[in-house]
């Protein structure tokens, strides 16, 4: 089993990239999110990695930018009906936060933006995973389901997510919306900028 690799980002490509480690390219399929997240090609970059295996693909390597996406990951293709494919497309709509609050609130329509992902497969994720989210595990990032705990959104990003919230949005929505916007923005710009973003995306 890989679990992570550090080496030199060779090529990065849509839903893809390959690191190379000891003179051996690793190719890793990918969510969006951690695309954005690599380093520019050329540069060093760890990766968590995990492996899976069909009898119709044979082996194929997922890598993510942080513990906690791959720890999501997991949890995800554990569902029942919820293959690879699938959980990558909610990796690249959800943050591994905003995922945990999109399921311990019961969140369905957050989880069916995600390309192929239907009503049906996003309330197995819900029913099936919503034990494994608790308000606690939350509070503390992704850190209750055993991965290291990841940045809680506070100051400015916490500020926009709870006026996004008292204007009606779900936390879950918010949180998405805000967690894909610089941090360095102003508690202004971040509610501009994610409304603009929740009015598209409805």
């Amino acid at each position: 089993m890989i679990y992570s690799l550090n080496g030199k980002l060779k090529h990065v490509e849509n839903g893809m990239f390959v690191v190379e480690c000891g003179g051996v390219g690793y190719q890793c399929k990918s969510s969006g999110t951690t695309i954005s997240c690599l380093p520019p090609v050329g540069e060093t970059v760890q990766v968590y990695t995990t492996m899976t295996f069909t009898a119709e693909n044979g082996p194929d390597l997922y890598g993510f930018f942080d513990r906690a996406e791959q720890d999501c990951f997991r949890m995800l293709t554990g569902v029942s009906g919820v293959g690879p494919k699938a959980a990558l497309a909610i990796l690249s709509e959800l943050t591994p936060e905003s995922f945990a609050l999109a399921v311990a609130a019961g969140d369905v329509k957050a989880l069916t933006r995600a390309k192929g992902v239907g009503p049906k497969a996003a309330q197995r994720i819900v029913l099936e995973l919503g034990d494994k989210v608790s308000g606690d595990a939350i509070s503390k990032g992704f850190g209750g389901f055993g991965a290291p705990a990841a940045p809680t959104m506070k100051g400015n990003a916490g500020e926009a997510i709870a006026a996004l919230v008292s204007l009606g949005y779900s936390n879950s929505e918010a949180a998405a919306a805000v967690g894909k916007l610089p941090q360095e923005d102003s508690v202004e710009d971040m509610i501009k900028k994610a409304l603009r973003a929740l009015a598209m995306g409805r």
